[in-house]
């Protein structure tokens, strides 16, 4: 069981969690992910490290309120354990001294970013970071991310923060005006990063993804999380989660996000039934 140690709420929907596990803690690298079980039926799912403290043993995650299983790990508090909490797992992103980074980062992606970026400025890049989201009420971090910043550009679809625009439109700009930017690095919602792959393409300029497909068992073993990175096939778990975004298939990807929304939506369905069940019918 690992227990959590801290729990905030960085927005309604979206919860930091800081969890008891020094072996996680111990080798963590930015970009690695973990593997958590709520409780012992609970599925196996991914979520990207968003930090960790060696001295205390911890590691940080934050997720977002989406289905069943990241609704019932929100249910749980400060002092409450987890039933399974398995990493580091994946290849850390590369963090090499190569000049000036772009970080793109969309929505809730922007814990992922953050040890990202730190990781690459302790290299000695210049860090350019555009972030983005739907709207103000859903921002945070955002001082973090302006920390490990050299550059920070905030834009949100509503117009309620920053700039009115998607991440695509100042990422374009900074390369058509920053012609010394030798990498990119755009983590978020998989139609963001598809299109940023898209803006960065003509460019010619580096750009890595991290890829979020199905996992179960996060070894290579299961095949479930299998994309088509340059006409071959490859594995998240092991061979990511981070990939050349320029030679991803996204149709291929996206479609096989969606394989199991009907099973998504009855499991969800299920457990909003069980909850009002035990509220005496109240919603």
């Amino acid at each position: 069981m690992y227990k959590i140690l801290h729990r905030e709420d960085l927005t309604p929907q979206i919860h930091l969690f800081r969890i008891e596990a020094p072996a996680v803690a111990k080798k963590a690298q930015a970009g690695q992910f973990i593997i958590l079980m709520v409780d012992e039926k609970g599925e196996r799912f991914p979520l990207t490290i968003g930090g960790w403290d060696r001295e205390e043993g911890s590691v940080t995650i934050v997720f977002m309120e989406v289905g069943k299983t990241t609704r019932k790990l929100a249910t749980l508090q400060a002092g409450d354990s987890i039933h399974a909490f398995i990493g580091p797992l994946g290849i850390p992103t590369h963090t090499d001294n190569v000049g000036t980074v772009v970080c793109v980062a969309g929505g809730f992606a922007t814990a992922i970013v953050v040890p990202v970026a730190q990781a690459l400025k302790d290299a000695g890049n210049k860090i350019i970071s555009v972030m983005g989201f739907r709207s103000k009420d859903m921002m945070f971090w955002e001082d973090k991310l302006q920390d490990v910043s050299d550059e920070l550009i905030i834009c949100t679809d509503d117009g309620s923060c920053g700039r009115k625009a998607l991440v695509t439109e100042p990422l374009k700009e900074v390369l058509e005006t920053h012609k010394d930017v030798k990498l990119v690095i755009a983590i978020g919602p998989t139609i963001m990063m598809k299109f940023a792959s898209a803006t960065t393409k003509p460019f010619g300029v580096k750009t890595l993804v991290s890829l979020n497909p199905i996992m179960v068992d996060g070894t290579g073993m299961c095949g479930c999380c299998r994309v088509e990175v340059g006409g071959e096939t490859a594995f998240t778990c092991v061979d990511g989660p981070d990939f050349d975004g320029h030679q991803v298939d996204w149709d291929v990807l996206m479609a096989r996000q969606k394989s199991y929304c009907d099973e998504e939506k009855t499991s969800l369905d299920l457990w909003e039934e069980y909850c009002r069940s035990q509220m005496g019918g109240k919603a």
